[in-house]
């Protein structure tokens, strides 16, 4: 355990290239609250942040307390943080233009597996690039999702390579058919093509600036469980496929050895916790680890999520170890008071109950 070297996600405030940082993990393992206090932090050191959730969950409103919608809005309490919510599922409904347009859209959607989510993000890209944030946050759905999203610029590529060969196989006929769609004589393939070869720029740009390490990086974000560890594993592979930076690791929901920490199932998990954490850093030895304790209860909320960003920053110390022998006993003689005085309280609220 002496061994290990804390880290924090110190790194990433201080590196002012950076344009996108990316969150993301198994579900439940905390990412939402990891985004949102990282946004929070970046806010005090950046002009501008927007973060951005990807997930059709959309727990961010629940992290701040408020609700947010498909356009950027200002966070309470803050000048320089928006957040926004885009369901990648839908999104490409809303994107404009004539109805027929859009309906041979959804058809040609059908017909490529992933494009609707393809051109919902690059339209959510296109938004971005033309507002001025200093950085942006990606709060990601689970990992399957997050790296589907990585693989947007192939998958348009194959749309407009499928465009192209309807167009090559049924010239007129393919005019023939805006024409039924009513769209009329001034409306053609090309109107299609054009549509989403913009698109494809975007998102060819874009794609760039992801595997640009002085741009964007992704943290991921797990808890000391074999499930996660996995994940995490076939995550950070992924991403060196990809390109895509990625040195910093939080490890979610950790029980320090703290004094009044008396419960043997908690004892026991603590046990099996510490196997997996060795794994994290035998495997990650050149990563930016950062380890966050369990709590009792949600941090949700503006002054939770704040009251809880200094872990972020500073490494956690569990009580243990701290001061010398008689200062850990009376910490703990303390402890013990306060869970007899509580269960005395629970015995009288029984007994008046009775």
């Amino acid at each position: 355990m002496g061994d290990q070297v804390e880290g924090t996600v110190q790194n990433v405030l201080e590196q002012e290239t950076l344009k996108w940082v990316f969150v993301g993990g198994k579900g439940g393992v905390g990412k939402t609250t990891c985004s949102s206090i990282l946004s929070i932090l970046l806010a005090t050191v950046r002009s501008s942040v927007l973060i951005i959730s990807t997930d059709p969950a959309h727990n961010l409103s629940d992290a701040f307390q408020q609700r947010f919608t498909k356009t950027p809005t200002l966070v309470n309490g803050f000048s320089n943080l928006y957040a926004m919510e885009v369901d990648p599922t839908v999104e490409h409904e809303d994107m404009g233009g004539a109805d027929g347009m859009d309906t041979l859209f959804s058809e040609l959607a059908g017909a490529i597996p992933g494009i609707d989510e393809a051109m919902s993000f690059a339209e959510m890209l296109k938004l971005v690039q033309t507002m001025d944030y200093s950085v942006i946050v990606f709060d990601t759905a689970p990992t399957g999702h997050t790296l589907r999203l990585l693989q947007f610029p192939s998958v348009l590529e194959k749309g407009l390579a499928k465009v192209m060969s309807l167009k090559n196989k049924f010239g007129g006929l393919f005019n023939q058919m805006t024409r039924m769609f009513g769209m009329g004589d001034d409306f053609g393939d090309d109107q299609i093509l054009g549509r989403l070869e913009g698109m494809k720029d975007v998102i060819e740009q874009v794609n760039k600036q992801f595997k640009d390490p002085d741009m964007t990086t992704f943290v991921c974000v797990c808890i000391p469980e074999f499930l996660s560890l996995y994940e995490t594993e076939r995550l950070v592979q992924e991403l060196t496929k990809f390109e895509i930076d990625t040195h910093n690791i939080i490890i979610n929901q950790v029980i320090f050895d703290d004094e009044d920490v008396e419960s043997k199932l908690l004892k026991a998990r603590m046990k099996m916790q510490q196997k997996y954490l060795d794994q994290f850093y035998m495997l990650y030895d050149d990563f930016n680890i950062t380890k966050l304790p369990l709590l009792p209860e949600e941090v949700t909320g503006i002054e939770a999520l704040k009251a809880f960003s200094r872990h972020f920053t500073s490494p956690y110390q569990g009580l243990c170890g701290k001061g010398d022998p008689v200062e850990r006993l009376e910490r703990k003689v303390s402890a013990l008071q306060r869970q007899l005085h509580e269960a005395e309280e629970e015995l009288e609220r029984l007994k008046r109950g009775n």
